[in-house]
């Protein structure tokens, strides 16, 4: 309930400063993505969207050019998210979506749930918008390298030995310094654990002009009013060369030697059991 508030206000925020004619008056698009850790395993929750430059007429015969280097006003933007989430909150507890336990059982009780929201809506809430510095394909392969694993690497961990857990974490408030944590093993799987999210979750969203009942046809109109050719059809990647290209690891290789190959001598279907080989000796 409470992610699916992130991308649904997320989502309606964008949908009302796109459609504003003082902004750019037609439907953008984009598509978000559900972050919830930082460096050091604790909550740290965000979303990461990506959104086009500009917006589509609702008739589609026209685009929207945003601004050079601006979008929206992030002050506005972080005010009308806030006012969106904290409503949606209310909405959840009133048709008694919400759940309460443990030291938060308090909140049960429709006052305290209403004292708790003024606490939300206290502070100001954080939007960071900038453009992408290195290109499009940058940002998406960014995102790609966390789209697919919780939390952290393997190549973060140092060791794990006397109960006790030894990872890298990047120090962002003080010069990104690369630095090492040891955590008990129960906190580190506390930590951790706070990332797997519920079964069947989607953490991967399109909205807009991007959502994909619409997409095919909609992006058709945006190419041909912007003049700009279809991509060309990506070849098919085997896993090998995908891993690679997302994460740098190169699963042919040799963990150990680092110099020996993996060679695939044969696939296995489900539940047929290969013939031994023939014995050449």
């Amino acid at each position: 309930m409470l992610y699916g508030l992130l991308f649904q206000a997320a989502r309606e925020t964008l949908a009302v400063f796109g459609d504003d004619p003082r902004h750019l008056g037609g439907e953008v698009g984009g598509l978000a993505i559900l972050h919830t850790w930082g460096q050091t395993l604790e909550q740290h929750l965000h979303l990461h969207c990506v959104v086009p430059g500009g917006a589509l007429t609702r008739d589609g015969a026209h685009w929207l050019p945003a601004k050079p280097g601006f979008l929206f006003p992030v002050r506005a933007l972080a005010a009308v998210f806030r006012g969106k989430y904290c409503a949606g909150l209310q909405a959840a507890f009133a048709q008694g979506q919400l759940r309460f336990a443990g030291t938060v059982s308090g909140l049960a009780d429709p006052a305290a749930f209403q004292a708790f929201v003024r606490t939300l809506r206290a502070p100001e809430w954080v939007v960071y918008a900038k453009p992408p510095f290195a290109g499009s394909v940058q940002v998406l392969e960014y995102l790609g390298r966390y789209t697919h694993r919780v939390a952290i690497s393997n190549e973060r961990l140092v060791s794990i030995a006397d109960g006790q857990v030894r990872f890298r974490w990047k120090d962002y408030a003080h010069g990104n310094h690369l630095k090492t944590m040891t955590l008990a093993a129960d906190e580190f799987l506390r930590r951790f654990l706070l990332h797997v999210l519920p079964g069947g979750f989607v953490r991967i969203r399109h909205f807009g002009f991007l959502a994909n009942r619409g997409r095919r046809a909609k992006l058709a109109v945006c190419r041909t009013l912007l003049a700009v050719a279809p991509p060309t059809p990506l070849l098919p990647e085997t896993v090998a060369a995908l891993l690679h290209r997302l994460t740098g690891v190169d699963i042919t290789q040799c963990p150990v030697c680092r110099e020996g190959r993996l060679h695939v001598v044969a696939v296995f279907r489900p539940g047929h059991v290969p013939a031994p080989p023939l014995d050449s000796s």
